[in-house]
């Protein structure tokens, strides 16, 4: 197996300029898009969009749906010139898919829920993704006591 790597840099792209991916099998609705933007919102574009050598956008789509709301122009961007066109198809969805595998420590997700309760925030817990029944509920679960 080949690692593949080289070095990535950061540019700003015209959002007019980004070309979606024909084959992008991922999907958004407009309540996530509506999610995305609330976090960019909150925190600012801090994940680039992956694109290949013409422009097309290789992860990020969502991203860019959201940015387009918000009124932007430009989001920063890395160009992926080193995968071939074989090896972008496999990323795509390795991309997409292997986020989905991922789990949550309950106990921790919990304690950071709680805190960011507990603080004054500027901007509103939900723009982390989670609503506020779910919030409820994973605290609930979490600090109820043991029914035997």
């Amino acid at each position: 197996m080949t690692l593949a790597s080289s070095e990535l840099s950061i540019c700003y792209r015209n959002i007019n300029e980004l070309i979606p991916y024909a084959r992008n099998a991922r999907t958004h609705s407009k309540r996530q898009i509506r999610q995305i933007a609330d976090s960019i919102s909150a925190f600012g574009f801090n994940s680039p969009v992956l694109l290949n050598e013409g422009n097309s956008i290789l992860a990020g789509h969502g991203r860019i749906a959201a940015a387009k709301l918000l009124g932007m122009s430009e989001v920063p961007a890395i160009e992926l010139s080193s995968l071939s066109e074989d090896q972008i198809r496999a990323y795509i969805l390795a991309d997409n898919r292997l986020s989905e595998k991922a789990g949550w420590d309950a106990s921790i997700l919990a304690i950071e829920l709680q805190h960011l309760l507990t603080v004054d925030l500027d901007f509103d817990l939900t723009c982390t993704g989670f609503e506020v029944p779910e919030i409820d509920l994973i605290l609930q679960t979490i600090w109820a006591p043991a029914v035997e």
